[in-house]
């Protein structure tokens, strides 16, 4: 087969575009759909009912797609998608789905999983996402788009994390994180904006300072948290702002990481 060195191991059943390449020594399952211009390095397993989108590069001794870490996984249709353009590094993990949590893991585009990061079960991770080194995002996670995870920080499962947010390192994140929010100390605790992240992407002054004055607001304001984004959404005409707002309003199985 076009460029599948022959150590490699390819299962009857796996499909591997012509324009792939699978280095040496890969192990490839027979439901593994592999896209066009991928590449894996050497040592790399990839088995389970898993895609990988074009333009992927997989680092040696990853391993995608194996079974769940769930004791309640009792061998049921697991699936395993992985987007375009993605770089996975050295000893990443990547598990399917479960049927708790609708039997499928995704992950977006454009996304770096830097070295020894894993991406548990039923976990739904958006576009450009980077996961630092050794960090752990747990079972059924939301990662909106432009989600930055710091090294060795730990995602407890169910956790959504908002589009734009920033966990700092070596940080343990059991809350929901609203959008562009900073998250950092040990126990994660919400405390301030992602200002630098905002900036990078061009966002315009007036929606940052929109911004800072809702988080002043959800920091501040009277009530519970709810009913402090409650009354900004009725009161806001930002777009960033009204992100927030719904993101807080919407179906949730943890609470929130508040401002302190």
């Amino acid at each position: 087969m076009a460029g599948v060195h022959p150590s490699a191991v390819v299962e009857d059943g796996a499909r591997i575009d012509p324009t792939a390449t699978v280095g040496p020594f890969c192990v490839i399952g027979a439901g593994v759909e592999i896209g066009p211009e991928v590449e894996l390095k050497s040592h790399v397993v990839i088995s389970g009912q898993t895609t990988i989108g074009a333009g992927t590069t997989i680092f040696s001794f990853a391993v995608i797609g194996e079974v769940p870490q769930d004791l309640k996984f009792k061998g049921e249709d697991s699936r395993l998608i992985i987007g375009e353009r993605n770089r996975i590094r050295e000893h990443v993990t990547m598990n399917g789905g479960t049927e708790g949590g609708g039997g499928v893991t995704k992950i977006g585009d454009d996304g770096l999983f830097m070295a020894g990061c894993h991406i548990a079960h039923d976990a739904m991770i958006g576009d450009r996402v980077i996961v630092v080194n050794s960090a752990a995002i747990a079972g059924h996670c939301v990662l909106e788009d432009d989600v930055i995870v710091g090294g060795l920080s730990g995602v407890h499962q169910f956790v959504r994390i908002g589009r734009g947010a920033i966990i700092g390192a070596v940080t343990m994140v059991t809350n929901d994180v609203i959008p562009y929010g900073l998250v950092q100390a040990p126990r994660g605790e919400l405390d301030g904006l992602n200002l630098v992240g905002l900036k990078r992407r061009g966002v315009a002054r007036s929606d940052i300072t929109a911004l800072r004055a809702a988080f002043q607001m959800l920091a501040q304001g009277d009530g519970t948290f709810h009913s402090r984004a409650e009354r900004l959404g009725a009161e806001t005409d930002s777009d960033y702002v009204r992100e927030i707002v719904d993101f807080v309003m919407g179906e949730s199985d943890r609470h929130f990481l508040t401002p302190r």
